[in-house]
């Protein structure tokens, strides 16, 4: 059976051995254009579309990325599920720079991020969001990481914060105190986003630095993050190849329906221009006019 996987992450995830029919693709959204043209291309059964939520050549900031336009984007093109593959900054020891984790939660301390697709077109919806990655393809991303043998920590608790900053002291030994696991400042809002497209998400994500608060370890800067994640990309895209042939069926997956009750406006409120411009998102839920 076919299927598509959206990729964000950065811009060299796409450049497979063996990747087929490999295109670029710009596409249009009502909330703008996203960070990047879309790579697509197919492993096998599975179309691949790769996105670079910072813009090659790393160009956007964390917050200023357009999440909303990136995960439209990515509906609108076909895809099922949507993997997140990430930078992000160790909280525990055991977590070492280098390590893969499998975020399943998330602490949300960005501000001013719009983080739904449903606040001016006259929509309202309230999705579920207590598991806010899907386990079926978790699992997925989980066995092809074992499989090229890279270090995993299964399960995780993600601090999403503002940025461009990095954390202070204080700021990095109190998310330990809450129990966090690491800190990155991009899956959020795009994990809520995903869940609004009901596409089954998951965050792999990269450790690259202890953050600032291991005292016997030197604070955080870019050259040390830039060269733990340039080592981990030649993994990533062994991860991406092993999961193309590994991918559940994103139907059964509790995401892929997810605004089924949660469209609270009456459809007979809701005018044509904005049925039109979230018919990948809403159409299926809307009688025909």
């Amino acid at each position: 059976m076919s299927t598509t996987l959206g990729i964000i992450g950065g811009s060299g995830l796409y450049e497979l051995e063996g990747l087929e029919g490999v295109e670029e693709v710009h596409v249009q959204t009502p909330f703008g254009v996203p960070s990047d043209a879309i790579v697509r291309g197919r492993l096998g059964n599975t179309t691949l579309l790769f996105l670079p939520r910072h813009g090659r050549g790393h160009r956007i900031a964390p917050h200023r990325i357009n999440y909303r336009a990136n995960i439209f984007a990515l509906k609108k093109l076909g895809a099922h599920q949507l993997l997140s593959v990430s930078a992000v900054g160790s909280l525990r020891e055991d977590i070492h720079p280098g390590d893969m984790v499998l975020v399943d939660q998330f602490i949300d301390r960005t501000r001013d991020r719009a983080s739904t697709f449903f606040d001016d077109h006259g929509v309202v919806a309230h999705v579920g969001f207590g598991d806010p990655t899907c386990a079926a393809l978790t699992e997925a991303v989980a066995s092809a990481t074992k499989a090229v043998g890279a270090r995993l920590h299964k399960g995780g608790t993600y601090v999403c914060m503002e940025g461009p900053q990095f954390s202070t002291r204080a700021e990095s030994n109190m998310y330990r105190s809450w129990g966090a696991h690491v800190i990155g400042m991009t899956n959020l809002p795009e994990a809520k986003l995903a869940r609004e497209a009901e596409l089954p998400y998951a965050s792999l994500a990269m450790s690259t630095d202890y953050d600032c608060w291991h005292q016997s370890e030197e604070a955080v800067t870019v050259e040390a993050v830039i060269a733990v994640l340039t080592k981990n990309v030649s993994t990533a895209r062994s991860i991406v190849r092993e999961l193309a042939s590994r991918l559940p069926d994103a139907s059964r997956s509790p995401a892929a329906s997810a605004l089924k009750d949660a469209i609270i406006t009456s459809p007979s409120q809701i005018s044509k221009v904005t049925r039109e411009a979230l018919a990948p998102l809403i159409g299926k839920y809307l009688p025909a006019e």
